[in-house]
């Protein structure tokens, strides 16, 4: 119950679905959060770090709650097959740490957690993220698919769910319809902020700069 009852505060704070990367994804786009004055849509009560733990691309367990706690985080969940939304919030952010400081880029824990074990094992990922040139390494998650299912439950995430792909996706024989915000946790261990697809990589640098304070 729960589970459930953060699934729906979560859910009527930032107005997304699940979009199916390559189609139509959510026209919500960021507004300006109440309190610290970030970007993208606030969590309408107060939503702690979950607790999960998967694989990382070296093939260690990853405690997100214990690993990430006290960091800012930012963590998406999708899969490397994706034609569009998930390499573009992956770039936004590497764009985005690009611009901060060492120092403060430094204070950014970034998690990709794939909704597509099947395909993503731990070398596909890690080659994968290291494309998109960040300050640091992105940390990937996957696991078993039971696995990856218990971590959406966690994070509060509508689950994602296969299904065929058009030829125009070249994605192989079959594309995933999934959660496409970005979940920003701050020091405190909250989320903070939600970001839908669409946000500027200025807009993700300055709320960064906000949550590591400087």
């Amino acid at each position: 119950m729960r589970n459930a009852v953060r699934a729906v505060l979560i859910a009527c704070a930032i107005c997304l679905s699940c979009a199916g990367c390559g189609g139509a994804s959510s026209d919500v786009k960021p507004v300006p959060a109440a309190g610290l004055g970030l970007h993208g849509n606030p969590p309408s009560a107060q939503i702690g770090r979950p607790a999960f733990t998967l694989s990382d691309t070296a093939g260690r367990a990853y405690d997100f709650h214990a690993q990430t706690a006290g960091h800012v985080t930012l963590l998406y969940a999708g899969y490397t097959h994706c034609p569009d939304e998930c390499p573009t919030t992956m770039a936004t952010i590497a764009s985005a740490l690009r611009s901060l400081s060492p120092t403060a880029a430094a204070q950014v824990k970034v998690v990709f957690l794939t909704v597509d074990p099947r395909r993503d094992n731990r070398k596909v990922m890690r080659t994968w993220l290291d494309g998109f040139h960040p300050p640091s390494p992105f940390v990937g998650l996957t696991g078993p698919m039971r696995q990856v299912k218990r971590a959406e439950i966690a994070l509060a995430m509508p689950a994602a769910n296969r299904k065929r792909a058009p030829e125009s996706y070249k994605s192989g024989a079959y594309a995933v319809e999934h959660f496409d915000g970005l979940l920003a946790y701050g020091r405190d261990d909250r989320l903070e902020t939600i970001y839908p697809s669409g946000v500027r990589p200025s807009e993700l640098a300055s709320d960064l700069r906000t949550l590591v304070g400087g």
